[in-house]
């Protein structure tokens, strides 16, 4: 199998890595994705990562506490995420660096875009922590803006579904899933793939997107190669 790209932002929801527990991180999870992620270095496949942090934290959910703290406080969590997988990636036997988006100099290098394209140049995956650093931003806008920094060819968008729906399947058993989308189409139907900032940067910037779920251990992997699985963004 011949990878379909060079570069790639790997985006993992934070519940993802909770596996089925709903909470915290599941090691087996951890292990899965470090696998794969360990398939397509080994292709060639250059690896950016940008990790969610709903498995410990969803501040969009508090009503009584401001947005801009419970913002602050998701961020912190999505650096939990990206230490726990930068140890499971390097024991698949992967160097990994985590850059940050707030500096944590004590357990993470800073976000520095130069950096970040030389590490991956260097073979190094790159897992990108805190958010965009800035509340009322999602780590979907994260990936998206860190895919357009480092010149990426696609975002590969792992979740815990297996493609876009008009509604949400767990919902709606009727629900229609998309084989094929375009950015516009996303924004103007509301998908809720990813939210409308995010969706408004990979369009403006030319950015592909692949939706999949990444509980078949082999998504990452087919994703990379171009297979036609879950819904392509264009």
């Amino acid at each position: 199998m011949e990878p379909a790209y060079k570069r790639v932002v790997l985006k993992i929801s934070g519940e993802a890595l909770a596996g089925e527990q709903g909470f915290g991180l599941n090691e087996d999870m951890l292990a899965s994705v470090a696998s794969d992620v360990k398939k397509i270095h080994d292709m060639g496949v250059q690896t950016a990562v940008v990790v969610g942090g709903g498995n410990f934290w969803r501040g969009r959910t508090s009503k009584s506490m401001d947005r801009a703290t419970a913002d602050y406080m998701g961020m912190l969590a999505t650096v939990i995420n990206a230490l726990a997988l930068q140890d499971a990636f390097e024991a698949a036997g992967l160097s990994a660096r985590v850059q940050t988006a707030i500096e944590m100099r004590e357990i993470a290098e800073p976000y520095i875009r130069r950096r970040a394209i030389s590490q991956l140049n260097k073979d190094l995956v790159v897992i990108f922590g805190a958010g965009t650093g800035n509340p009322f931003f999602s780590t979907d806008t994260t990936a998206a803006l860190r895919a357009a920094e480092i010149e990426a060819d696609i975002i590969l968008l792992a979740k815990n579904i297996d493609g876009v729906y008009d509604s949400d399947p767990k919902e709606n058993p009727d629900a229609v899933k998309y084989d094929v989308l375009t950015h516009q189409e996303v924004l103007e139907k509301d998908l809720k793939v990813m939210d409308s900032t995010a969706a408004s940067i990979c369009r403006d910037n030319g950015i592909k997107i692949h939706v999949f779920a990444i509980s078949d251990p082999e998504n990452i992997v087919r994703a990379v190669c171009g297979e036609k699985i879950g819904t392509f963004i264009s």
